[in-house]
């Protein structure tokens, strides 16, 4: 994964993006929840406006009608209209390939929804396309621009944890129903399970801070809803750097132990400053995350389990990422940065996923490349 700090090393160059834009003009693809979120963070941005809404549903016309702009039902129509600076794509999984190949071949800066791809031999073949053109490709990791995960891949990285032996992370949290009805039903076949929707979100950040994942095991059910794809998967993982974590993720689960409810970064959700989403275990200390609780022996010569534990609180700055991400994605467009989460991290963390899922069907360990 790339370092948050210092952005990505495969990815277009900086400085070959549209000088002297002071405002770029964005297109969208997709009105759906997420893709309205991006629509507001453009609004909001002071150097980005909207320029297009993509979206065949009956209820994108309003949406464009709100924001002042045309709807048009497909991208090709779009980009023959009026060409934007840089697209969005907030559309379903399946889309994500073909129109973000449609983008490239436009020469257009895109900021693709994760999960990169619905499959990976889909991720791979748009990897090696946007590679081939220098494309500017941003994928919508949006936590890597949280400064929270910043500051937690700052302290971990610090090594004031020690060397860092394991990690306990979960992702547990309800979806009401109406979350997978109507034109959401996609979100009960393969491609829309909580694997590649959410835990694609947790393998970034667990990248990120603890480096990258080498083996996984896992075992999933869809005891509780009976789709066709996973509700519960618990997992194992072994980092290359010889940390070990377990993790546990549910979308059925009447819980809080997730980033969105304990992150405090989104206002759709309620928070609880009592849970946290990971505990990062070193040799020298313990840290939770996001709350930022720190544990180190009071008598650090004196390591022991009969020990008493120094108890603090790290300080941390909080932002809304999408709004940081939106601002990023503009800079990638006019050349003034690097995409932080290249076409190639996007890949990454949709082959940790793809390797998750086979773990889970065959029962074994599935090594993970980078290749």
């Amino acid at each position: 994964m790339a370092d948050p700090e210092s952005g990505p090393t495969n990815a277009a160059s900086a400085g070959d993006g549209e000088a002297g834009l002071d405002e770029v003009r964005i297109a969208v693809a997709g009105a759906g929840l997420i893709g309205l979120r991006h629509i507001e963070e453009i609004g909001r941005n002071p150097g980005t406006r909207l320029s297009a809404i993509v979206d065949p549903g009956p209820g994108a016309a309003a949406i464009a009608a709100r924001e002042g702009v045309p709807r048009h039902e497909t991208l090709e129509a779009c980009l023959a209209a009026d060409r934007p600076d840089g697209v969005v794509l907030a559309t379903p999984n399946r889309l994500h390939v073909p129109q973000g190949l449609a983008c490239i071949a436009a020469g257009l800066p895109v900021l693709i929804e994760k999960p990169l791809a619905h499959d990976l031999a889909a991720g791979e073949r748009l990897v090696a396309a946007a590679e081939e053109a220098g494309a500017r490709v941003l994928v919508g990791h949006h936590r890597l621009h949280s400064p929270i995960l910043r500051r937690a891949v700052e302290a971990v990285r610090s090594g004031f944890l020690g060397r860092i032996v394991g990690v306990i992370g979960s992702a547990a949290f309800y979806k009401p129903d109406g979350y997978f009805e109507g034109p959401n039903a996609w979100r009960r076949e393969p491609g829309g399970g909580p694997l590649l929707i959410n835990m694609i979100h947790e393998i970034g950040n667990l990248r990120a801070m603890v480096g990258e994942i080498a083996a996984v095991q896992a075992t999933a059910s869809n005891a509780v809803r009976g789709f066709s794809i996973e509700d519960t998967v618990a997992m194992t993982l072994r980092f290359a750097n010889g940390a070990l974590g377990t993790f546990l993720l549910s979308d059925t689960a009447a819980a809080a132990r997730s980033w969105e409810h304990t992150a405090r970064e989104n206002d759709a959700y309620p928070t609880y400053p009592d849970e946290d989403a990971y505990t990062i275990l070193g040799t020298e200390g313990s840290l939770a995350v996001p709350t930022f609780r720190l544990k180190r022996y009071a008598r650090p010569e004196a390591r022991s389990w009969f020990e008493p534990f120094a108890c603090d609180t790290l300080a941390v700055e909080r932002a809304d990422p999408l709004a940081e991400q939106i601002a990023h994605f503009a800079a990638v467009i006019r050349g003034d940065a690097v995409p932080l989460v290249s076409a190639r991290d996007g890949l990454q963390n949709l082959r940790v996923v793809d390797a998750i899922a086979q773990a889970a069907r065959t029962g074994g360990t599935v090594e993970i490349s980078s290749a």
